[in-house]
């Protein structure tokens, strides 16, 4: 089963995968399709308001940062990761409990990448939010470090993240029931 709609003026099939017997999601994935990542980057950049850097979770979030930090002129964005890396010369982290992972995670941010958010605005992006717990952790490293959110931006807004009036989106990504129907 396929919901079929048009992002960023960019006609998609998303397959609709099952998160429990009653409840299904649509699966937006930008990992691979330059096309779409360049228009919603572009299409995002017309809303943003004015920042200093930019601001993902590890992983899906990554191709639109890249693009919207290119188009934009940005020299610099920070992505949470998954994991410490042995680059990063210090790390500070938060739990986070995402619809799409099984587990409980952390996200990390460098002290290093910390250092430079102190006191600068923050422009927090993901490709699709949802119950909004990602977006939350993302607030949290942000608050750590000393910087400022100046807004949250994702592509599709699903379920109750339709309704927030703090979060950008360029559309709307209904919840599924069983059988493949949009849920009101």
């Amino acid at each position: 089963m396929y919901y079929e709609m048009t992002i960023a003026g960019c006609k998609r099939q998303l397959p609709l995968c099952k998160l429990n017997d009653e409840l299904m999601i649509g699966a937006f994935v930008i990992f691979g399709d330059a096309e779409l990542t360049v228009a919603c980057a572009r299409e995002l950049l017309k809303k943003a308001p004015e920042y200093d850097y930019l601001l993902t979770a590890e992983a899906k979030g990554i191709p639109l940062i890249h693009e919207m930090a290119r188009q934009h002129g940005d020299k610099k964005y920070f992505v949470a990761r998954k994991n410490p890396k042995l680059y990063m010369t210090g790390v500070f982290e938060v739990d986070v409990h995402s619809i799409t992972t099984a587990k409980e995670q952390k996200l990390y941010l460098d002290t290093a990448d910390a250092e430079l958010m102190k006191g600068k605005k923050i422009l927090l992006l993901d490709d699709v939010i949802s119950t909004g717990e990602s977006l939350s952790a993302l607030e949290q490293l942000v608050h750590k470090a000393g910087g400022i959110i100046c807004g949250k931006m994702t592509i599709l807004a699903e379920g109750d993240a339709q309704d927030r009036d703090d979060i950008v989106y360029l559309e709307k990504l209904p919840l599924f029931n069983s059988k493949g129907e949009p849920i009101a």
